[in-house]
């Protein structure tokens, strides 16, 4: 039976793949060698942002090439690093006010509500949004709204403000987790648990087990309520 496939584009040079593989699989399938740009390939680092069109479409997309599978005539160029901005500080100093932001990131008051962040977000955040909840010292809410994000800057890529989205959202977890959000009292017990090596067979036993064995008692693993 003949593979299905289509024809991409990397880095302008054109390449008939499989239609079922990833970006990420179709260009180790091309016979690149991914020393960046690739990391956990399951969705969760960022580490694998990725730029694409499509023939005779101008909108530009954006995103994970572990996650993405290929379309026919895809140009596609990654960005497996963005130069965001991370300014200095003592989390043990800072407070959560709304002045410590204005310090630290005052470009996120030249934000000019494009929302061009958010239309190119990999995990689709709702990013302009918690950006604004940045601006008015809304802590909580930002960390809440940006939790999912992976730091792979493509957000901050399209930003005409120069904003560094990504930092600005860790920043406001930091906080929210050090000053705001009550204290979890069994995760400081589970926390001396380990330190006290409570769970060392328990993880060399995990360890030792077939992949398929582990994905299977992860996937059907009891969730904390």
């Amino acid at each position: 039976m003949e593979q299905n496939t289509v024809n991409i584009f990397l880095y302008g040079k054109k390449y008939t793949v499989p239609a079922s593989l990833t970006i990420m699989g179709a260009m180790e399938y091309a016979g690149y060698q991914l020393k960046r740009g690739c990391g956990c390939r399951n969705g969760f680092c960022g580490a694998c942002a990725t730029i694409y069109r499509i023939k005779d479409d101008r909108e530009l997309h954006a995103c994970l090439a572990c996650q993405t599978k290929v379309e026919d005539n895809m140009y596609i160029a990654t960005l497996p690093f963005f130069p965001l901005i991370k300014q200095p500080y003592d989390i043990e100093k800072v407070k959560p006010t709304e002045q410590i932001m204005m310090q630290l990131y005052p470009e996120i008051y030249a934000c000019i509500g494009c929302n061009a962040c958010t239309n190119a977000c990999t995990q689709e955040l709702n990013v302009m949004q918690y950006i604004a909840y940045a601006q008015r010292g809304e802590y909580e809410k930002c960390a809440e709204e940006s939790f999912d994000c992976v730091m792979c800057g493509v957000c901050s890529s399209r930003c005409p403000a120069g904003i560094s989205h990504p930092q600005v959202a860790l920043l406001a977890r930091r906080l929210n987790g050090k000053y705001l959000a009550p204290e979890s009292k069994h995760l400081t017990d589970r926390v001396q648990e380990i330190k006290d090596g409570t769970f060392e067979e328990l993880l060399q036993a995990l360890m030792d087990k077939p992949i398929d064995e582990m994905k299977e008692l992860y996937n059907n693993r009891e969730i904390e309520k």
